[in-house]
Order: C-alpha cells, then sequence, then structure tokens
C-alpha cells in the first residue's frame, strides 16, 4: 500500500494565508511589518535563497529592507549593521543569509541580533529558551516540520523519532521541539555507529545530510508505516534531491515527504510567522 505523500506547497499556502491575515491586522493598528534581509558575497544559491524569501514577504504584505555587502566585509562592519538594524523600529526581523564568507564568524553574527528580532531562532537567547519549552521565535525549518506533522494529524507521543542530523539550524533545535511533544528523541550524525538499525526501530525519520554520495535513506532502513520527512538538498545527476529515493520509500513509509516540494516551502512560511510575531511583540512592548 502506497503512502500519503506529504505536500510542503499545500501546507506553507495554508501558514501564508493565516500570516496574511495578520499582517492585515497589524496594518489597521498602524504597524507594518517588516523584515531586513542582509546577503554578504556573490554565491548564487545564497542570492536565490534571500530573493525567494523577499517575494514570499510581497506575497503576504510584509515589507523587505535588502542589504547586498561585498563578500570582503569585516566583522566590524556586519557587527555595525546588525546594531543599526537593531535599532531601527521599523524593522522587526532581520535575517542574515547563511553561510558567511571564511573572515566572518557565524556565532558572533547570530548571537548580535536582537532576540526581539532573531526570526531564524538562533540566537542563544531563544535556543535557550527552546530548550526550555518557554521560546516564542523557533527555527524555521523544524517548527515548518512540526507544521507538517500537525497538519497531517501525525501524533508525536511516544512515538520513537530519529534525526539525522545535529546542526544548530535543523537538529538540535528539532529534537527539543519533539521532546516537548513527548517524542523519545534520537540524534543521529557522521559518527554515529548501526544507523541502519537505530532508523528501523523509528517510528518518524528526519534526515537532513544533503550529501548522495555519503548517504541515502534505503527503502531497507526504514520499518513498514513509518513516518519519513527528508529535509535534504543535493544534486543527483543534475536533479535535485534530497537525501531519500522518494518513490521507493513512499511504497513502505505511511507518510513520506518528497523533495522538491515538501519542507522547503515550509522553511519559508515559518520566516514570514515569525516576522509577523516579532512585529506584534514589538507592538506589545511599544504599548508597554
Amino acid at each position: 500500500m502506497v503512502g500519503t505523500k506529504i505536500d510542503g506547497v499545500l501546507v506553507s499556502n495554508i501558514v501564508k494565508e493565516r500570516v496574511k491575515k495578520a499582517v492585515e491586522e497589524l496594518r489597521s493598528q498602524g504597524i507594518q511589518p517588516c523584515l531586513a534581509t542582509v546577503l554578504i558575497g556573490d554565491d548564487p544559491a545564497s542570492a536565490t535563497y534571500v530573493r525567494n524569501k523577499q517575494k514570499a514577504c510581497a506575497d503576504v504584505g510584509i515589507k523587505t529592507k535588502d542589504h547586498k555587502l561585498e563578500r570582503t566585509l569585516t566583522q566590524i562592519e556586519l557587527n555595525a549593521l546588525i546594531d543599526k538594524l537593531n535599532a531601527d523600529i521599523e524593522v522587526h526581523g532581520i535575517l542574515v543569509q547563511l553561510p558567511l564568507p571564511q573572515q566572518l564568524d557565524e556565532f558572533e553574527t547570530t548571537s548580535r541580533i536582537s532576540p526581539l528580532k532573531d526570526v531564524d531562532g538562533l540566537t542563544p537567547h531563544n535556543a535557550g529558551l527552546l530548550s526550555m519549552k518557554k521560546a516564542v521565535l523557533k527555527a524555521c525549518t523544524p517548527s515548518g516540520i512540526m507544521e507538517l506533522l500537525d497538519h497531517y494529524k501525525i501524533d508525536v507521543n511516544g512515538k520513537n523519532a530519529v534525526i539525522i542530523n545535529r546542526s544548530n539550524l535543523l537538529g538540535k533545535p528539532l529534537y527539543h521541539l519533539l521532546l516537548e511533544r513527548d517524542a523519545t528523541v534520537t540524534t543521529c550524525h557522521s559518527k554515529t555507529k548501526n544507523l541502519k538499525e537505530i532508523c528501523r526501530q523509528a517510528d518518524i525519520i528526519i534526515t537532513g545530510v544533503g550529501d548522495r554520495a555519503k548517504f541515502t535513506l534505503t527503502e531497507d532502513m526504514i520499518k513498514e508505516g513509518a513516518v519519513v520527512i527528508d529535509v535534504a538538498t543535493a544534486r543527483l545527476n543534475g536533479k535535485l534531491v534530497g537525501d531519500c529515493d522518494f518513490d521507493s520509500i513512499i511504497q513502505k513509509a505511511a507518510f513520506a515527504s518528497p523533495v522538491p516540494g515538501g519542507v522547503g516551502p515550509m522553511t519559508i512560511a515559518m520566516l514570514l510567522k515569525n516576522t509577523v510575531t516579532a512585529a506584534s511583540m514589538s507592538a506589545r512592548f511599544a504599548r508597554g
């Protein structure tokens, strides 16, 4: 029996409609939600990501302030820009596109962003709140995955969930979100032994390796009726793919997300949601 394809485009559009209504409500109160984007260098993939985010903002009525900077930018110059954006009352969210050029420090950069404008959920403050179940602004891709699970009524309570990723963007925040919902969570990575056996015990697998030359999640690694969320992006024979061969995985899984069209659209949708949430918080603080 073929499983259900998780449609990230469909669910992201539902989230965007909610965001659009929230933007209209804020505008009626004299608040124009605004996202500042910071792109350093000329990496084509990063430039495409930023353009897509700006277009999505325009679609729901969020204003953007675009900052394109030379690859030779120094940390002092970047810090000064972040400080300026932190102080700008018209800016509610700050997005510094990662990865950064080699001379810039990612931790110093993300730590500099005001937690109230941290729409990526990457500051130490918001990451710490997430581990204590108190975060309001949460990492976009993990919260997008939770939104997909909720839409398809996939209950994680008591389930064995395996995450194949330990990054600050995905694996670590997703661990806390799943744990918050009472899943039993195992985090796997490049040094994990017996990965196939661990995956075979999982009710839910979220994989985000992104290198098909080194790793592929195959049908024999999942149990019958598992839920498989593929977060990875890679190129294989000129095509955009994830960690899974979707056509074979869907024959065994109860639910599976494709690449493209799965988690990707959700990441941008949750960025929009975080921006509107940040705008709402700024309005509350302004009122005291």
